[in-house]
């Protein structure tokens, strides 16, 4: 049964390239409430795609923008239900002049489609919608129950989809979320990301003075707050890049052997990484690798410094206040809560008597991982291996998904992360691509793990 999806997928291949296209001439921009008639006209283009083959399927509004749930129905004999989630919104462009062309016009260069949300989430999202369209072209059903939800406001920080998710807590019931919104490892290393950091952003207001004031007149008998906040900054970390907030590492679990080994084995090029992020040298937490200090290990970064004279030129003053802000990645057993009170208490702590001292919250949420031996990122493994030719590797993600957490908590479902873009894909930045062989890999993966999923029951 499956040859013939697989076949059908074969013979469409030109046809789905040409489709993908439909929809990333669509400028569903979420940051941009000038483009409503383009969000509503993107959300309506994926219902209709689902209700075309026989997946029914319906646009609900949020206090934002809509967000399209599909269902494919119930299979005999049971088996899992299979949440797919993605976002059809996307990035703006971005500065025009850097684009080879029209972002939403998109071409062909290479074997790459090049257009804005190529990759993130419209090329891949549509990988399980046109093989669940297989399926109900040639067979008539999926092996396995999948639903569908595609929301428009990831880009912009998925902010009523909680809402959403309780309000229809019922209709998504599901077993196991699946996603793809992330990575390959390399251009030939498909990969399967089972574990992302959490986040914690911070911003810090130091007040001095009522006002500026001359640095040759006053200085040296108040707290300047510019050199505080430099102090201030330099006692979070030592001399081994280690946080130094009390109990920041307290609840870090070490890396079992298992990951420990696999990271090692991973053929990952430092010389290439530098080039291509244009730095002279590596660093971070000393003892670990880079690959480890990406994934696996919490971090602390000053994300922007701003106050006292900034103009062309000079002006010798103290200022009178100052700023920074600073996110910390948090790894899987951290908690948020924990972490977000000890920060505050060391900045405060670090700070003299002579400057008061605000600090902010922009952003909290966990980390997640998901079992190695969960029997979806089991299923997951041998589709992608089916779908690419090549056993993913297992990587984890530097950065934040707070959807993971809550729909752990929400929906009580481990989410499996199978990625088909390239990490230099530029995302969010100007000629974005995916490659036409990632995206017909992306179709035969997503066929392969409903079939998977279906043996398995």
């Amino acid at each position: 049964m499956i040859e013939k999806v697989l076949n059908y997928v074969k013979d469409n291949e030109a046809s789905y390239v040409e489709r993908l296209k439909e929809l990333l001439r669509i400028p569903s921009i979420s940051t941009d409430k000038t483009c409503k008639d383009d969000i509503q006209r993107a959300a309506q283009w994926v219902a209709d795609m689902m209700n075309g083959c026989g997946i029914d399927a319906e646009i609900l509004p949020t206090a934002g923008w809509p967000c399209v749930v599909g269902d494919s129905g119930p299979v005999d004999g049971g088996g899992p239900t299979v949440l797919i989630y993605g976002h059809y919104d996307v990035q703006p462009v971005g500065d025009v002049s850097l684009w080879n062309a029209d972002a939403f016009e998109p071409v062909e260069v290479d074997g790459k489609i090049v257009a804005r949300g190529a990759a993130d989430d419209k090329g891949q999202v549509m990988t399980h919608l046109f093989a669940a369209e297989a399926w109900m072209k040639t067979v008539g059903k999926l092996p396995v129950r999948f639903k569908f939800m595609i929301e428009g406001e990831e880009e912009v920080g998925s902010g009523n989809l909680r809402p959403l998710i309780e309000k229809y807590k019922d209709r998504l019931a599901c077993d196991y979320v699946a996603l793809s919104d992330t990575c390959k490892f390399g251009p030939e290393a498909p990969a399967i990301t089972y574990g992302t950091k959490g986040l914690i952003y911070k911003e810090i207001i130091l007040t001095g003075p009522r006002h500026d004031l001359h640095s040759g007149s006053f200085g040296g008998t108040i707290p300047n707050p510019g050199n505080v906040m430099c102090a201030i900054i330099n006692s979070l970390k030592d001399a081994d890049n280690r946080v130094t907030i009390p109990g920041y590492y307290d609840d870090v679990q070490p890396l079992s052997a298992q990951e420990k080994d696999a990271i090692a084995s991973m053929r990952f090029d430092e010389k290439a990484y530098l080039e291509m992020l244009g730095s002279p040298a590596l660093d971070g937490e000393a003892g670990f690798s880079t690959l480890e200090r990406r994934w696996v290990r919490p971090t602390l970064d000053v994300n922007g410094l701003f106050g006292g004279f900034m103009a062309p030129g000079a002006s010798t003053i103290i200022p009178a206040k100052m700023g920074a802000k600073v996110s910390m990645r948090i790894v899987p057993n951290q908690y948020p809560d924990k972490i977000s009170a000890a920060f505050d208490e060391a900045v405060r702590a670090a700070a003299p008597a002579g400057v008061r001292v605000e600090i902010t919250e922009h952003a909290r949420c966990a980390a997640y991982v998901c079992p190695l031996d969960h029997p979806g990122l089991v299923a997951a493994r041998a589709a992608v291996e089916a779908g690419f030719g090549k056993a993913p590797v297992m990587i984890r993600e530097g950065g934040s998904l707070p959807i993971l957490p809550m729909f752990k908590e929400m929906l009580g479902a481990d989410t499996i992360m199978m990625g088909y873009c390239l990490p230099n894909c530029n995302a969010h930045g100007p000629n974005e691509f995916f490659h036409k062989s990632d995206l017909w890999g992306g179709i035969r993966t997503a066929v392969h793990f409903a079939n998977g999923l279906g043996r398995r029951g």
